[in-house]
């Protein structure tokens, strides 16, 4: 991974950041000299592993920050833990997420609440009280969105519906802050498996969809964050697909 200075005295809070994408987005950012606030729900001993890895390589530099998104009223607290520690907050990446599918004929409340929760609630409110630091400090907010939010998943039409609010959460959010803060969003197309596995004919199958007949990687995820929140002044409202093509 590339290491620079270009974010120095930056602060990110990612949610989500104890595993996979959310983890790759915190070494990223540490990389290139942030402070990371890792946020986490129930993968204490790895968000508290990534922490010590930071602060090994750079003294209090980083922080694990437990919260259940689904609880609203947890999300403030999120945001003062990260002011408490570092004094001011730069970038908010929305990372976190479920994903599962749900066939029409068999969707429950209990399912609707989870994937709007994580998917759509949750960033919406966690902006929203992370907006007064991101106006002071003139920042970014970064929502990991999915280009199953702008063409649905079979099987999975709650999920699709979540992301798809995220789309237009994420424009509305550009025009609410603006001009403090800047809301763009990310699109992954095959970059992670979902961490219960996908049968081989079919990761083939999606691959094949693309216009590079190839699976990403969590650093094209990075590189495309960090573009946000060191090139890109004049960039806000909008959502940037990495896919390889597919939604072409």
């Amino acid at each position: 991974m590339t290491t620079s200075d270009s974010l120095a005295g930056r602060v990110v809070l990612i949610t989500g950041a104890a595993k996979r994408l959310g983890a790759a987005l915190a070494r990223g950012f540490h990389a290139h000299g942030a402070s990371v606030a890792i946020h986490y729900h129930r993968s204490a001993a790895d968000a508290e592993r990534l922490r010590d890895e930071f602060n090994t390589s750079r003294r209090n530099s980083a922080i694990a920050a437990n919260a259940n998104l689904l609880d609203v009223a947890q999300l403030p607290a999120l945001v003062e833990r990260t002011l408490d520690a570092f004094g001011r907050l730069d970038v908010l990446i929305n990372n976190a997420s479920t994903f599962y599918p749900t066939p029409v004929g068999r969707i429950g409340v209990e399912e609707w609440d989870d994937l709007m929760g994580t998917n759509l609630k949750a960033p919406l409110f966690l902006s929203q009280a992370a907006a007064p630091a991101l106006r002071k400090a003139q920042g970014l907010i970064i929502n990991m969105i999915d280009i199953h939010g702008q063409r649905p998943l079979a099987s999975h039409p709650v999920y699709s519906c979540a992301k798809a609010g995220l789309v237009m959460l994420t424009k509305s959010l550009a025009r609410e802050l603006g001009p403090e803060v800047r809301v763009n969003g990310i699109a992954p197309g095959p970059i992670l498996w979902p961490e219960g596995g996908l049968d081989p004919e079919l990761q083939d199958e999606i691959i094949a969809k693309t216009q590079l007949k190839r699976r990403g990687s969590p650093e094209d995820i990075v590189r495309t964050a960090l573009f946000f929140a060191t090139d890109a002044p004049y960039v806000t409202g909008q959502i940037l697909s990495v896919d390889g093509g597919r939604s072409v």
